[in-house]
């Protein structure tokens, strides 16, 4: 590596310069770089600093503002490559180093040349992460943190959900970082191999089985089969959950969602958690949640109408909370500390706390004559207790699973289902589970976390049970708000799975994360339930044999039962708020 010590001009913007490829040394010995961005002027400057493994010419540009514009604001702006990435030494395992380095990179980015020793933090996705682990340690020089789309822990939330694999994102994602191996590695054969398999991932999503899966079976992407082998929430995972102890964090976090962000969980575990259990009182202060009508990436609005959905709010309100926290300017960032933009109402609205004051928790019981099965069924979702009711029962073939589109699921919407998007299609066949309400005679706000209860039985040792939420219109669109999943060896514990008799009754919870939109009067809502939902997580060959281990020809289709009476009140819940 050739240390580029110029400082270059940027051009036409009035004295910022950029270093390039700046060395920072490890505590073991292994140089990162780093561009560093300076304002005009002698300073001395704040730093905010970004760690990211996608290559820091970029910058996550693809949703924030180029590292520039927040140097022409008056700071120092220093994006780095991580360990083992583009022109950074060592080698890449996603989360092994980024505690460690991102504190050695913390203080060394305070000493700069022209630095004032304050130093912020900022990015998405792992860029989020890798501004969380180091912030554990509590590095002396580090400020404040602005960690956005990211997640609480990497078993439950970003790799699982509910002990199933998040297949369409974990198996792209992997491939995409093999991709970027192989590059800097210079293997151009293998760079091909992967970059095709990246873009022809919506057929991969079905190889059988995952611990086999070829395109990742070479040099590039082992931790690929590390996440395969560790299916339970154990120590492997442990090591690096922020949910573990928010008391290890001592420093004020503005964290940015989306609503139909993979993250979106994790996003709001972790300002509750640190507003709640941070180490210091002036952190615990010091917590902001932002969600905007965003997927992963890009963040363009996914809500009925563009008004005051513009991303470039949180470029904004990022300037607002390093001017408040690093140059100690009165900016009013903390005055809500819960700014949200309500799909549907299509309006920001601040708020006190999460989830707002005011929202009653409301219970919906699935009903039917025991013919759920599609939209064309005659299941029905209603705020009445279920009395004897007959069960509704559908069938699921692991080989043959029904594809749903749109999700939570990430990164970019031709390899995983993301967004919004029409169920209809979906809902035609009997292999789902519909129930829907009257039409709504008022409006109703659903701003909280949702969750259904299930009581069910199928004919395996083990099965999935999927369900999503969706709004109705008028038209007949059946548009998605949130889903979730629960396998059932984990219905008790994500650490000691235990399977399943076949054909006994079984109470399954399945968590379905935040919402936030207003349901108008006229339109209905509606629970869907199967037995996947795929590819937003992986199939379960019903086996209830090594999961990701068995090929297709082990699989069993499975009976599936729903049971919807006073003994067994399967039932919705959510938090709803109704206004004029």
């Amino acid at each position: 590596m050739v240390v580029q010590d110029e400082r270059r001009p940027m051009p036409g913007m009035n004295g910022v310069t950029v270093q390039r490829d700046a060395p920072a040394r490890m505590r073991d010995g292994v140089t990162l770089y780093a561009d560093v961005y300076r304002p005009a002027g002698d300073g001395p400057f704040p730093v905010i600093l970004m760690r990211l493994p996608y290559d820091k010419t970029q910058a996550e540009n693809i949703t924030y503002s180029h590292p520039s514009w927040y140097a022409q604001q008056g700071y120092m702006v220093v994006v780095q490559d991580v360990r083992g990435c583009c022109v950074s030494e060592g080698g890449f395992t996603p989360f092994a180093h980024e505690a460690d380095d991102g504190y050695d990179t913390i203080e060394w980015a305070a000493r700069l040349s022209g630095a004032n020793g304050r130093v912020g933090m900022y990015g998405f996705s792992y860029a989020g992460a890798a501004q969380l682990m180091p912030a554990t340690l509590r590095p002396p020089s580090l400020v404040t943190i602005c960690p956005a789309l990211t997640a609480s822990q990497y078993y439950e939330g970003w790799t699982y959900n509910q002990g199933a694999l998040a297949l369409a994102f974990t198996m792209s994602w992997a491939t995409d970082l093999a991709t970027r191996e192989a590059r800097k590695a210079g293997d151009d054969a293998a760079v091909a191999q992967l970059a095709a398999a990246y873009a022809g991932m919506p057929g991969l999503n079905y190889w059988l089985p995952l611990n086999g899966f070829a395109p990742l079976s070479g040099p590039y992407g082992s931790y690929f089969h590390e996440w395969l082998a560790h299916p339970t929430y154990d120590d492997y995972w442990r090591r690096w959950s922020i949910d573990e102890d928010y008391g290890r964090l001592t420093v004020p976090a503005l964290h940015v969602g989306g609503w139909y962000d993979i993250f979106l969980s994790g996003t709001i575990a972790n300002f509750t958690g640190m507003r709640a259990g941070a180490g210091s009182e002036a952190a615990r202060a010091g917590q902001k949640l932002l969600i905007g009508p965003w997927t992963h990436m890009p963040w363009a609005p996914e809500s009925a109408s563009l008004n005051g959905v513009e991303p470039r709010i949180v470029d904004d309100m990022q300037l607002r909370w390093f001017d408040h926290f690093l140059k100690g300017e009165e900016t009013g960032v903390l005055d809500a500390p819960v700014s949200l933009f309500v799909m549907g109402a299509e309006e920001w609205r601040d708020y006190p706390g999460w989830p707002p004051p005011g929202a009653t928790e409301e219970r919906w019981f699935l009903h039917s004559d025991g013919r759920a099965n599609s939209r064309f069924g005659n299941g029905s979702l209603c705020r009445d207790a279920p009395g004897a009711e007959p069960p509704d029962i559908f069938t699921t073939d692991p080989l043959y699973p029904t594809p749903q589109p749109g999700g939570h699921s990430c990164c970019l919407d031709f390899v995983a289902p993301m967004g919004p998007a029409d169920q209809s299609r979906a809902e035609e066949f009997n292999s789902i589970l519909v129930y829907t309400s009257e039409p709504l005679p008022e409006p109703m706000e659903l701003i909280g976390d949702v969750s259904v209860t299930l009581y069910a039985a199928t004919s395996t040792r083990d099965a999935d049970w999927t369900a999503r939420l969706c709004e109705v219109f008028p038209d007949g669109r059946s548009i998605n708000l949130q889903e979730g999943i629960v396998r059932a060896r984990y219905r008790e514990s994500l650490s000691e799975p235990s399977l399943v008799e076949p054909d006994r009754v079984y109470g399954y919870s399945i968590p379905m994360g935040p919402v936030g939109v207003r349901i108008a009067a006229g339109n209905r809502l509606r629970l869907t339930i199967s037995g996947s939902d795929f590819p937003q997580w992986d199939r379960n060959l019903n086996t209830g044999g090594d999961l990701f281990a068995e090929g297709p020809s082990a699989s069993v289709v499975a009976t599936q039962t729903v049971l919807h009476t006073a003994d067994y009140p399967s039932h919705l819940t959510c938090s709803a708020m109704r206004r004029a």
